[in-house]
């Protein structure tokens, strides 16, 4: 391909491909501005929100005296309880590990003053708010089914307790033990319950909080209905009436939750892959903030419902996922950047053959004319030393040709007439060389060097 050839098409093409890696630049930081962190579960109809952390689950009820009067209180006794606290431990296990260890218990629902107040008391080692366990720069936390039930079912702090004085005195912990037990309920218990699932849907214990069923987070968690059994935080040490296994027994295509205190449980169908999944998410993120407080049984089963709900949307209980159509831009956006790249490395490749490839310009090529001329011409002169009457005419046309050609370019005629009178005289001195037959006389071969 010529050189003019070339510009002709590198040119527009160079341009164009700048362009559209400019372009590729912008939409794609675009992009990145109009994008968010959406995790929603494919679009799962529940409420984003979560527990109140700040001023919900406190209570007026509960409160706490001042900081130099719990000061005494712990230096006189090495376990002090608030009135209102619902913390209870093994106190045989915790003994062994206790040594001189101080505990102070306080109620759950405490603002954030009356918590600042709690931690203030330097003479206590360990400081128990509602079932949330604290001590020096430490807090415990559990992270199992079994011990967050413990907890937030009973009260029961055994486990977490233990772990701290452990760590505090820099001894090995022990192994967490279940030791939660389980009965079966009772004829007249068990019909009670059934009396008012079949009669509104729920079931509330005296003691409970539960005042009523959040509708829409129980619509979008469970479309079909559900039946809500609500019992208080059970008795420390006594064993549990197993509702919900009684329950599924008899009814095994009805979904049941049931709520000891603040714990959840679900029941039912779809149990065996959901029914672990949920409780460990949920608890999994709430058990800091639910320890503390003195939430009512309806927050918690909403949020607890709403957290149901994003996990059916993430496809279990073989629900298929909401049609969501595809995105031509997401879909496109991981391929710009490679696209912006290769426009990009072709601009600069077409640049750097330009530059290696100077435009000639119509005064560039009369300048380039009288080289050229002034070559053809030592090439005639040479070659008609060895011409015979064979190759006689070509010479001499050649050398009218070239007589033509300078006198176009003395007079400065258009620089395409001087070009094609000497792409005349070349076409003859190339005649007259095969003649001859030297090969290094013809025009490509003797100028090749010579021109630059």
């Amino acid at each position: 391909m010529t050189a003019r050839g070339y510009r002709r098409w590198a040119e527009p093409v160079r341009w164009t491909l700048l362009g559209v890696a400019v372009l590729v630049l912008v939409v794609f930081l675009l992009a990145q501005r109009q994008q968010g962190i959406d995790v929603s579960y494919g679009r799962s109809p529940s409420s984003t929100a979560g527990v109140d952390t700040d001023t919900a689950g406190t209570t007026e009820r509960a409160t706490v005296p001042s900081v130099d009067e719990m000061t005494a209180l712990v230096a006189a006794a090495p376990v002090v309880r608030l009135p209102g606290s619902v913390a209870y431990w093994n106190e045989q296990r915790v003994r062994e590990v206790a040594g001189d260890t101080r505990i102070l218990v306080a109620p759950p629902g405490l603002d954030s003053d009356e918590r600042e107040r709690v931690r203030d008391v330097e003479n206590a080692t360990i400081r128990v708010i509602g079932t949330e366990v604290s001590g020096g720069f430490y807090q415990a936390s559990s992270d199992t089914l079994p011990a967050w039930r413990a907890q937030f079912a009973t009260g029961d702090v055994t486990d977490l307790l233990i772990a701290l004085i452990t760590a505090l005195r820099k001894e090995s912990t022990p192994a967490d033990r279940d030791e939660l037990r389980w009965r079966e309920p009772s004829g007249p218990e068990l019909t009670a319950v059934l009396t008012d699932l079949r009669a509104t849907g729920r079931h509330v214990a005296p003691g409970a909080t539960l005042t009523d069923v959040p509708e829409a987070a129980a619509r979008n968690a469970f479309p079909d209905g559900a039946w809500y059994v609500a019992l208080p935080v059970q008795r420390y040490g006594e064993p549990l009436a197993r509702y919900g296994p009684a329950l599924s027994a008899r009814f095994p295509d009805q979904p049941i939750v049931v709520m000891y205190g603040l714990w959840v449980e679900y029941h039912g169908p779809g149990a065996a892959d959901f029914a672990e999944l949920a409780g460990a998410s949920f608890y999994g993120q709430f058990a800091s903030v639910l320890s503390r407080s003195d939430y009512p049984q309806r927050n918690v089963l909403g949020v607890y419902l709403n957290r149901v709900t994003d996990i059916r949307y993430a496809g279990l209980f073989e629900r298929p996922l909401p049609y969501r159509p595809a995105d031509p831009l997401r879909v496109a956006l991981p391929a710009l950047p490679w696209v912006f790249a290769g426009c990009v490395a072709a601009f600069l490749v077409l640049s750097a053959r330009s530059l290696r490839r100077p435009g000639r310009g119509p005064g560039r090529r009369r300048d380039a004319a009288p080289v050229r001329l002034a070559g053809l011409t030592a090439l005639a002169v040479e070659v008609s030393l060895l011409t015979d009457a064979r190759s006689n005419p070509a010479l001499t046309r050649s050398i009218v040709a070239l007589q033509a050609a300078r006198s176009a370019w003395e007079e400065k005629l258009p620089a395409r007439h001087v070009r094609a009178l000497l792409d005349e005289a070349a076409t003859e001195l190339d005649d007259t060389a095969r003649q001859v037959g030297i090969a290094s006389y013809r025009p490509d071969n003797y100028l090749r060097g010579r021109l630059s």
